[in-house]
């Protein structure tokens, strides 16, 4: 009897480790089974990548942007325009793994775990050497190539998009570098310690003061909330809770409504409507404007922030004025800039717009637009508009205006860290669309550390990019 019992207890115990054993295995491949795919140190990922032909990635034009070449049993990776999209496809490299699209899409590219039927059986049939599936992206080539001309040597972001589907045109970062392996992989050491962070893609991650532009944020709180009337006495400067507001300049504009004071961008007015808003005003606008909020992107994106809790009248000021605690991408900007444009409704920003077969015989994915949040109501959006039509007609956005295209902006200029510290250091923003009756285009440009007022510096790029694409489509 006590021999059986042995047995017995043997055998729970070994029942025991065996649904232990199946528990973990089954928590392996439902929970963790993905990230061990992707892992950069799995075996069977690199023999994969070396027997499969990397996918190739275009623009919406189906201009080649990044493809791969075997020679032997050596395969490299290519990116004919060097620089030109490493803030934005990224780099794949052997030694230092990947980055942007080409790790976000890795599984496409190679062709791992996709989960379609018709795929499969084209497989199945398919007797030739492996290859991976294809990226063709919303970008525009032409239009990425002259926003990088534009920003030239200056460190900034330019982003372009349509403001009724949410698709990317152009997304430029600089400092960028040059992905391609043997280069990036020479110069990875200066790269990794360069005090510039090449590395930081500056359109979806760079976090900076709005400045002026965040007024448009401001004016539409105000006319929702029925201060589109409203007029104030700018002498030039205010005192708040003790904080003194100037305008740039010191200049006083005397008796102006709120066109007026967003056509001068004056922060004596906008200041003093932060406030008159209040703390619970300004933070659910900005909340509609999705700030604070984790947008879906093809690529990592950086959260925007409006970083108050309990307010003092005070950081309304600045916040009223896009200073202080309050933080946007480049990307956030233009997405801000295109809710305005498109009658109060903020598009989901694409950047992906199919996956294919390397052939082109199969569309694995299709990206359609689709609505993100709707902002405001078509008759506030169209009020913001008019002003901001004001502002490149008669105001700070001169340098914006086309000669034959309506064009609305709206110029900034932030602070800093070095702001107190050293003079001609704040950062130059414009933000615009046009044209202002049917809204195709939508552009955001930050210059770093510029030190010169957004309508002198930013403005004219904008111009260019608006134009080139208006009068080229």
């Amino acid at each position: 009897m006590t021999e059986n019992k042995k047995i017995i207890h043997i055998f729970i115990f070994i029942c025991f480790l065996f649904l232990l054993l199946a528990g973990y295995l089954t928590y392996i491949q439902l929970f963790e089974s993905t990230s061990l795919s992707a892992n950069p140190y799995n075996n069977r990922n690199q023999q994969l990548e070396n027997d499969t032909l990397r996918g190739s990635i275009f623009d919406r034009n189906g201009k080649l942007l990044a493809y791969s070449k075997k020679t032997g049993d050596k395969q490299t990776r290519i990116y004919p325009f060097n620089n030109l999209y490493s803030q934005l496809i990224g780099y794949d490299s052997k030694i230092y793994g990947k980055s942007q699209l080409e790790k976000q899409y890795d599984n496409y590219l190679v062709n791992r775990n996709i989960a379609n039927p018709l795929l499969a059986i084209k497989n199945a049939f398919n007797s030739k050497e492996k290859t991976g599936n294809d990226l063709y992206l919303t970008i525009d080539n032409k239009l990425q190539t002259l926003s990088r001309q534009l920003i030239g040597n200056r460190n900034g972001a330019v982003v372009a998009m349509d403001p009724k589907t949410g698709e990317i045109l152009a997304m430029v970062s600089k400092p960028d570098f040059n992905p391609n392996s043997s280069t990036l992989e020479a110069n990875w050491q200066n790269l990794a310690e360069s005090s510039s962070h090449p590395f930081l893609p500056r359109a979806t991650q760079g976090l900076y003061n709005p400045g002026s532009t965040f007024k448009i944020v401001i004016s539409t709180a105000a006319f929702e909330n029925g201060m589109g009337t409203v007029k104030m006495n700018d002498k030039g400067s205010v005192i708040i809770d003790g904080r003194q507001i100037k305008n740039e300049g010191g200049s006083a504009y005397g008796n102006i409504d709120i066109g007026k004071a967003l056509s001068v961008s004056s922060n004596v007015y906008f200041s003093q409507i932060a406030v008159q808003l209040g703390q619970d005003r300004l933070k659910e606008i900005t909340s509609r404007f999705e700030l604070g909020k984790e947008i879906p992107f093809n690529i990592p994106l950086e959260q925007s922030s409006f970083g108050y809790r309990n307010m003092s009248k005070a950081d309304m000021a600045s916040a009223g004025i896009g200073q202080g605690k309050v933080l946007v991408t480049p990307l956030q900007m233009a997405m801000i800039t295109s809710a305005i444009a498109n009658k109060g409704n903020m598009m989901r920003p694409m950047l992906v717009n199919r996956i294919s077969t390397h052939d082109g015989l199969l569309d694995l994915k299709n990206y359609k637009s689709s609505l993100l949040a709707h902002v405001t109501d078509s008759n506030t959006a169209a009020g913001i508009k008019k002003i901001m039509q004001e502002v490149v007609d008669k105001g700070t956005g001169r340098n914006a205006a086309i000669r034959g295209i309506s064009v609305a902006g709206k110029t900034g200029t932030a602070e800093n860290e070095f702001t107190g510290i050293q003079n001609r250091k704040e950062h130059s923003w414009f933000i615009g669309f046009a044209p202002v009756e049917d809204p195709q285009i939508v552009v955001a440009v930050i210059l770093e550390y510029n030190g010169s007022s957004g309508g002198s510096v930013a403005a004219p790029i904008a111009r260019s990019i608006i134009s080139e694409y208006l009068n080229n489509r």
